[in-house]
């Protein structure tokens, strides 16, 4: 499986997932000029923004050693434009990461939520 396909696995994956722990999807992949969240949604009455980090392989480390400070800052910026041209958000809002790890046939072996694995948020 090339890169993009794993990536778009993974992400199709931790919507499933997310959806039965009770988070409703309100928006993939949006985008603005600092960077890009994969999933927002709203659990309860929190906006939470979600990272979704995928390997086929652990060649290079598990998904959530991946990110970056300078990821995480890009996830910072990028939570923030979309809360300063939207309404009617709550007020509460935090930067969860999906890891997924998938098999040569694109099959789940680990799906893991990790809640505030973006420190310095509200």
């Amino acid at each position: 499986m090339k890169r993009q396909e794993v990536g778009r696995l993974g992400e199709r994956l931790a919507a499933k997932f997310l959806r039965r722990r009770g988070y409703h999807i309100i928006e993939t992949n949006f985008r603005c000029r600092g960077g890009e969240i994969d999933i927002i949604a709203r659990q309860r009455d929190c906006l939470v923004f979600i990272e979704v980090r995928t390997r086929s392989s652990s060649s290079f480390g598990s998904p959530e050693e991946s990110i970056t400070q300078a990821k995480r800052s890009r996830l910072i910026f990028t939570a923030l434009t979309y809360i300063s041209s939207h309404n009617k958000l709550p007020e509460q809002w935090r930067i969860d990461v999906v890891a997924v790890e998938v098999d040569a046939q694109g099959q789940a072996k680990r799906i893991e939520l990790i809640e505030n694995a973006v420190e310095g948020v509200s």
